[in-house]
């Protein structure tokens, strides 16, 4: 047995009820069999091993009091997964299909994404599984002081620094970011995602769209292609969804299909944006209401199909695991010549794998929506300064770190024997640094 079986091995028997978690150690560890045989260090300091053990992971109960005066308990959890790069980074997902599996499956690939990013930031990922839908503000703020309260002692500018993911924007951020001053007297950058009035970043809000999108017109211009013109299927219709269609707009392509979790819309003169946001982000509507203010669009139950919309791009931007094998063979054979993962993990093993062989440019989550984690290390360094930077200068900075991350896959792949294949070339690059920095510490 090789060294990676026997630690894919090991790491299948600790986490039996851990199904994502196990698919995204297996989907990293199959790509690095060249990097092992290159460098044997890496397993006589058992690095993969070590990898993929959190060093620490934190359960706590939350209680809090809903709008009746009734206690309620939720389960919280920490992932403190790896912090050889610096503080553990990651956001908190406040829903109700969190569970142990998924937030460490969700650490694990931050921690790859934000060595990616050349940021100095370990990896880490945490949440709850309440659902703030149909909450009132005052629940979801008792609930997040109850929360906070527990996670305050974890936690740190330089120990680790939670963000917001599914579930936890502005509001959940400003609660937690509350309780977190009320308790420590402290007012640092222990949060990021704030609101612009008290530290907050321009283009945080934006960044996970723009830069996944960033990330394809390099991986398109790599290929002497271009996005202009383009027709672009954009899954989901939250913060990363609509940025990354305006930022598609902005290049001169075209969306033309959107989805929530009840179905998705196709419209072929192209998605109104100003629809979407009012419908999603001010009124927190269904995306069926889009048909009713543009009667053109055809809005469809269920949200697989929209992948068999013919399209030259693609972008799953929902939750994990929404693109299987049908899906990507729709695609392919619709014609798609790129695909950008704005979710974490939003295609299953077997898509990847029909894209990869049908020669699609295929951007992996931990390369192509780095760009929101890499806004909030920008985040940190504003506050670090005292310093706001404009839209435009944060815009900047954040191409600049999307090229970085696919110079980076693309020379790793290239350098392995695998030219072209940036989920090879993500993985490799983003594991040698924080091995290499694992091995400089010792044994921790």
């Amino acid at each position: 047995m090789s060294y990676i079986d026997s630690v894919l091995q090991i790491v299948e028997q600790k986490n039996q009820a851990q199904p994502e978690f196990i698919q995204a150690v297996n989907e990293v560890l199959c790509s690095l069999k060249p990097v092992v045989d290159k460098h044997p260090e890496y397993k006589d300091a058992k690095i993969l091993e070590r990898i993929t053990e959190p060093e620490r992971q934190l359960i706590f109960r939350v209680a809090w009091q809903d709008d009746n005066g009734e206690y309620q308990v939720n389960r919280g959890y920490r992932i403190e997964f790896n912090s050889a790069l610096g503080p553990y980074k990651g956001g908190l997902r406040f829903h109700p299909s969190v569970n142990l599996g998924i937030i460490k499956f969700l650490g694990f690939e931050q921690l790859f994404k934000n060595s990616l990013t050349t940021l100095p930031i370990g990896g880490a990922k945490g949440g709850c599984d309440f659902d703030p839908k149909g909450k009132s503000d005052s629940e979801v703020m008792r609930f997040c002081q109850s929360f906070m309260t527990e996670l305050y002692r974890h936690i740190g500018a330089d120990t680790d620094v939670p963000a917001g993911d599914i579930g936890v924007g502005a509001r959940e951020i400003g609660y937690l970011f509350g309780q977190y001053k009320r308790i420590t007297n402290r007012f640092e950058s222990v949060l990021t995602g704030k609101g612009l009035n008290w530290g907050g970043s321009l283009v945080r809000t934006e960044a996970t769209g723009y830069g996944l999108v960033y990330l394809i017109d390099e991986m398109l211009k790599g290929a002497k292609k271009s996005m202009e013109g383009a027709a672009c299927v954009v899954s989901g219709s939250g913060n990363v969804a609509i940025y990354a269609a305006q930022k598609v707009a902005h290049l001169g392509a075209k969306c033309v299909a959107m989805s929530d979790s009840g179905g998705y819309i196709y419209d072929s003169e192209g998605i109104k944006l100003k629809t979407i946001q009012q419908l999603k982000e001010v009124e927190r509507k269904r995306i069926s209401e889009y048909v009713k203010i543009h009667p053109k669009a055809k809005y469809v139950e269920g949200c697989r199909g929209i992948w068999t919309i013919p399209c030259k791009i693609a972008l799953p931007c929902a939750t994990q695991n929404e693109l299987d094998f049908e899906g990507a063979k729709s695609l392919v054979k619709n014609g798609v010549i790129a695909v950008g993962e704005g979710a974490n993990m939003p295609s299953t093993p077997e898509a990847v794998e029909v894209f990869l062989k049908a020669g699609v440019l295929f951007g992996p989550g931990k390369a192509a929506n780095a760009g929101g984690v890499a806004t909030s290390g920008l985040e940190m360094q504003q506050n670090d300064m005292r310093m706001s930077w404009s839209f435009e200068e944060v815009d900047k900075r954040l191409k600049e770190i999307m090229q970085r991350i696919y110079q980076a896959s693309s020379s790793a792949a290239e350098e392995y024997g695998c030219p072209g294949n940036f989920v090879v070339g993500a993985n490799i690059a983003g594991f040698v640094k924080v091995a290499n920095s694992m091995l400089d510490h010792g044994l921790m």
